[in-house]
């Protein structure tokens, strides 16, 4: 069970099938200047807050490498919780070598016989590193559950198991942030509808997420039953109310900056150098080939 001196963590109590996102907590503080007449935030203050972060966050890769911290960032959720929208977001301004995204497929029938948390350590950061895991090993006690693609011993393993393989993460030194996005059944409905009446958005609707829009209440028995036993201090999860993108995007950017004491460490400009120049002669241009010239 949750870790909190050796109590068990009470889990709130919902209406059957119901998300955080109905929760007063998950209600941001509309009103003012930078929210429209439907309390949700202005495009214009949204793009210069998102700026803004993502300037913050550039910073931030500095630091991570400067000071060779290792630090891994999970994004877990139910399907269109807007989970791939922020890790777009984290990863737009910053360099793939530094921050890096793991998002991986179903597992081979060899990774179906080996330990079952093996195949994600390959990618856990180094020093210097900043690994974003685009769903993670929480597959087993949400997706998989869900789904039936596990045993219950395997189920009932993971949650026994998932707590101190994360505990041994966070002494070895690993920074360990866990995002929950938490999206309710009529907004996934509508998300999943708009994806459906667009024929180049039609490819995000798999019947896996038309599966588990279905099974929603089971998702929700997942969930709870996953935060009971891994929602432990040494890392702890993040819930993320995502019926409104706009404001999930920056309330988790925001969060993930809070959680490092970092400083500015962004390299002055370079004097850029003069061409070299050689006794060489290029080849003839008109033997090469060129794309037509369409435009």
């Amino acid at each position: 069970m949750g870790d909190d001196g050796g109590k068990t963590r009470k889990i709130a109590e919902l209406p059957l099938g119901a998300d955080d996102t109905m929760g007063e907590s998950a209600k941001h503080p509309a009103g003012g200047e930078n929210y429209n007449k439907s309390g949700r935030l202005k495009k214009e203050f949204y793009e210069q807050e998102l700026a803004r972060m993502q300037e913050e966050l550039v910073k931030l890769q500095y630091w991570v490498q400067e000071k060779g911290l290792k630090v891994l960032i999970i994004f877990e959720g139910r399907g269109s919780a807007g989970k791939g929208g922020v890790i777009k977001r984290l990863t737009e301004r910053t360099s793939p070598r530094i921050v890096k995204l793991v998002a991986l497929p179903k597992p081979s029938e060899r990774e179906q016989t080996q330990w079952y948390f093996q195949r994600y350590v390959q990618h856990l950061p180094g020093a210097g590193e900043i690994v974003l895991f685009d769903r993670s090993w929480y597959n087993r006690s949400n997706v998989e559950w869900v789904m039936d693609f596990c045993t219950p011993e395997q189920h009932q393993e993971f949650l026994r198991s998932c707590p101190e393989f994360e505990r041994m993460l966070v002494r070895s030194g690993v920074k360990l942030l866990k995002y929950w996005f938490s999206v309710s059944w009529d907004e996934q409905r509508e998300r999943f509808e708009s994806r459906n009446e667009e024929p180049l958005k039609r490819w995000k609707l798999s019947d896996m997420d038309l599966e588990e829009h279905r099974l929603y209440v089971k998702y929700s028995m997942a969930k709870d039953t996953t935060f009971q036993y891994t929602d432990i201090k040494q890392s702890p999860w993040f819930v993320v109310p995502s019926d409104d993108k706009r404001n999930a995007r920056l309330n988790c950017i925001d969060h993930i900056l809070s959680q490092f004491e970092y400083a500015d460490i962004l390299p002055n400009p370079v004097e850029l150098p003069d061409r070299e120049e050689l006794p060489y002669v290029r080849p003839p241009m008109h033997e090469q080939t060129f794309v037509p010239q369409a435009y």
